[in-house]
């Protein structure tokens, strides 16, 4: 891509980043443009609508917390707890317009299907996840694990833990022990259906 039109790119997803996390009315490609100091026309020659913006965007979120599983020494919980820190400390510097990103579609169905800004934050927590049920005894749950962990970290959920008054550091805990919770319940309930 030539260097110019990955700079307006950039210049087009920071600015929908911070129009949604600024804004309670739905934001329009024009108004990402004008922030971006793009034409509409530029805008509409790298993304098709605001959700495609959105999506570029999350996946550039996904890439962060994806690279920073990468660099962990840990392993199994010491892990995905440090990832799933992260990920509540990228929510917090992202704030609103990670929120603005919901679906009519099911997690798992997206996820199944190959929903491109889902696969870096899938392959951040996959290893992390495996890791953990492996060693809490509870076998590979599989992207069963990764449903609970998204149904337990939604932005939405975080942002709301923090403006009830929760710190950052209990939130996460918080959430990491529900987590380690859900995966033991979920794992339980497969074992007793299955026998």
């Amino acid at each position: 891509m030539r260097s110019d039109t990955e700079r307006n790119r950039r210049q087009l997803i920071k600015a929908a980043a911070l129009l949604f996390e600024n804004s309670p009315t739905p934001v329009s490609l024009a108004e990402i443009a004008k922030h971006a100091e793009v034409s509409t026309a530029t805008a509409y020659r790298h993304f098709s609508s605001v959700e495609e913006i959105l999506h570029a965007f999350r996946a550039q979120v996904g890439s962060e917390l994806r690279d920073f599983s990468a660099r962990q020494t840990t392993r199994g919980m010491a892990r995905l707890e440090a990832v799933s820190r992260y990920w509540v400390s990228l929510v917090l510097e992202h704030g609103g317009a990670m929120a603005q990103m919901r679906s009519h579609r099911g997690y798992l169905e997206r996820l199944r299907e190959g929903t491109g800004y889902l696969a870096p934050q899938a392959e951040a927590l996959a290893e992390p996840l495996r890791q953990s049920t492996e060693d809490l005894g509870l076998g590979d749950l599989g992207d069963e694990a990764l449903y609970l962990w998204n149904a337990l970290f939604d932005p939405r959920d975080i942002l709301d833990l923090i403006k009830s008054g929760r710190t950052e550091d209990e939130a996460a805990a918080g959430l990491v022990a529900a987590l380690r919770g859900a995966l033991i319940g979920w794992s339980t309930a497969r074992r007793r259906q299955e026998g």
